[in-house]
């Protein structure tokens, strides 16, 4: 099993929790980036940077996950192409993206967008605190059990 991490956007507290359920369950993540990271020195993490360019890291994300693999990322459109590929995706809040809420999270993504173009709303999301990485833990807990289940060859790869 693989776990992929669009890392620039991504809270440490996250990219930590990921990798500690790495060295537990025995999976790969592969942090992807546009830019250099300090990447934590474990067997079982890798960090990819490819060249700067919008969408860049998106792309590679996109080109590389696969069915059966799990990306942690908060770019809307960029989880509306996973899935649409069959890789599940999830948000460092702990909300999956899935072909069911696709539609509305590209629909609110885009009315809150043009809102802020136009000034009439303030900037992104609130701080990321206690409720948020446990939030995160649970889901991730549960997308790694399904994905383990759907996916048996993919245990401890």
């Amino acid at each position: 099993m693989r776990v992929w991490i669009d890392a620039d956007a991504c809270p440490k507290a996250a990219k930590d929790l990921v990798i500690k359920f790495a060295l537990k369950r025995q999976f790969e993540v592969v942090m992807v980036a546009g830019q250099s990271l300090s990447k934590p020195s474990f067997v079982r993490v890798k960090l990819i940077v490819v060249p700067s360019g919008p969408d860049a890291a998106d792309d590679y994300l996109v080109e590389h996950a696969g069915p059966g693999e799990l990306v942690i990322c908060s770019d809307v459109p960029l989880a509306d192409r996973l899935v649409k590929k069959g890789v599940a995706a999830l948000d460092p809040r702990g909300k999956e993206f899935d072909p069911q809420n696709m539609g509305e999270r590209l629909a609110v993504r885009n009315l809150f967008t043009e809102l802020r173009e136009q000034g009439q709303a303030g900037g992104g999301q609130g701080p990321y605190g206690d409720r948020e990485k446990q939030a995160f833990a649970n889901s991730l807990d549960r997308i790694l059990t399904r994905l383990a289940r759907t996916y048996p060859a993919w245990q401890g790869s």
